[in-house]
């Protein structure tokens, strides 16, 4: 299966623009070239910010309606094209031909649900006379959009996670730069495209493509933008912080997300569940199940279920309706997740299936015997590998759970209510999802986590929260109230 792919050109402030440095875009499957896009300069970046400064005014001036009615034409410009845009997420990215179309579906839904809450983003009267003296005034206070903003995007979903970024920020009235991941470019400029059908004005969307060392840190570091908008690594994250200055920090950061199975819980659904949390998009998924903590008594029958579903999966050619699981982004991550696979056994690990690796494939892996100090215990794996333990009891299972430097979501199978109660008030987590893998999300609903998940929360209403500042209004009135 082929599509044609947008050019070898950049949306820079409303313009399609090409230089004469590119950078290859590259299928992960076999390393062939798909098209080359530009590599963008400092310079090119710098031109993007001071165009970036009059379509945040332009931004801001955007009646709702028609911020609404952009939105919404967008949200069709992809649905009439969904294909082009699944068939381009598959071939840049990891992801199946059928989850390429999911992820197309939840972009047009989140850019319909940026429409409508355009229209909610309200203030509130403020009650001045609560403080003595202060009976003459009157006031309110509304949202305000914030200027620019900076978007740096991952590979991982190319075109809902930037969709989640640039919807918001349209939606409230800024202008957005997008970094798109070096590596999957396509499905951004492709969003850029959409926006531009709907009828954008220029210089409010920029979506620049390069090398992040020579145009990320100007682009985090200028001044004129307010806010960063970053999802990606700890790592990274980290760095971004460091450097940003006095501006707003938006940051997903990923997880190693627990997943607990109580004895009570519905065995198969609990299973088939987990599954597909931890192999979905190769585990190239920040929610992706990776520890699942067993009570003893069901230990041996899950993890005999686990692996017989585990061996069902199918893994090939990306673009087939048939395959479950394609390859990881490259081969780089591949020998990476191999690397920390080899060191869990080498310490005594048990590897219960998988643990080859075929180029950019790695085959779905499940350990147990797992040794606390292992990479691959504390760290994010972003990989198709998930690690089963059994625990004595459900105390123990909240305390290894929370026992990571990370806290995104989680999710615990059980038919108790009260235990269900219990595990909501001490995971400390995001989110977490009740008789239902860790990998759960909807786009309407707060997306982020604590500790070194990130700061701050995605979803449109309160990425919309984000990108928006209160402005308190008082009227000094002449008359005094009559009592």
């Amino acid at each position: 299966m082929k599509t044609k792919v947008l050019g070898t050109k950049m949306f820079l402030a409303g313009e399609w623009i090409s230089k004469e440095e590119t950078i290859a875009v590259c299928n992960p499957q076999d390393d062939s070239l798909i098209t080359n896009v530009p590599a963008a300069s400092a310079e090119d970046m710098l031109f993007a910010i001071e165009q970036a400064k009059e379509g945040a005014q332009r931004a801001a001036s955007m009646p709702v309606h028609q911020r609404i009615s952009i939105l919404n034409k967008a949200a069709n410009y992809i649905n009439k094209n969904s294909e082009k845009y699944a068939e381009t997420i598959a071939l840049e990215g990891s992801k199946t031909i059928n989850q390429a179309r999911a992820e197309v579906k939840r972009c047009i839904q989140t850019l319909q649900i940026s429409a409508e809450e355009a229209r909610r983003i309200q203030g509130e009267t403020i009650p001045f006379d609560q403080r003595e003296g202060s009976e003459d005034r009157l006031g309110y206070y509304y949202r305000f959009p914030i200027g620019i903003i900076a978007a740096i995007t991952p590979f991982n979903d190319p075109l809902n996670l930037v969709a989640h970024k640039v919807g918001p920020a349209i939606a409230s009235g800024n202008a957005i730069i997008v970094k798109p991941a070096t590596v999957t470019p396509l499905s951004a400029l492709l969003l850029a495209e959409a926006f531009e059908a709907a009828g954008l004005p220029p210089k409010v969307l920029s979506v620049i493509t390069g090398h992040g060392g020579e145009i990320g840190d100007l682009l985090i570091t200028h001044p004129a933008i307010r806010m960063v908008s970053f999802t990606g690594g700890l790592e990274t994250g980290e760095k971004i912080a460091h450097k940003a200055g006095l501006k707003k920090i938006s940051m997903e950061l990923g997880s190693n997300s627990p997943v607990i199975i109580l004895k009570d819980a519905d065995l198969p659904e609990a299973v088939e569940a987990t599954v597909s949390g931890a192999f979905y998009a190769v585990g190239q998924n920040c929610l992706g199940v990776q520890r699942v903590y067993i009570e003893q008594d069901i230990y041996d029958e899950f993890c005999s279920e686990f692996v017989a579903r585990v061996s069902q999966y199918r893994v090939g050619d990306k673009m087939l309706e048939t395959t479950d699981m394609g390859p990881l982004i490259n081969e780089k991550e591949a020998i990476r997740v191999e690397k920390w696979v080899n060191e869990a056994v080498e310490k005594g690990a048990t590897l219960l299936i998988g643990g080859k690796r075929d180029g950019a494939y790695y085959s779905p892996t499940v350990l147990t015997d797992v040794p606390a100090d292992c990479t691959i215990a504390q760290q994010e794996i972003f990989g198709p590998v998930v690690l089963l333990y059994p625990v004595d009891d459900f105390a123990s299972a909240i305390e290894k759970s929370n026992d990571v430097d990370y806290g995104l979501q989680a999710g615990i199978f059980t038919k108790d209510i009260e235990k269900a109660f219990e595990a909501i008030e001490k995971m400390n987590v995001g989110g977490i999802m009740i008789n239902d893998s860790s990998d759960y999300r909807i786009d309407g609903m707060p997306f982020g986590g604590v500790k070194g998940s990130g700061l701050g929360r995605e979803g449109v209403k309160f990425a919309i929260q984000e990108m928006t500042e209160p402005k308190v209004v008082s009227f000094k009135l002449n008359y005094k109230k009559t009592v």
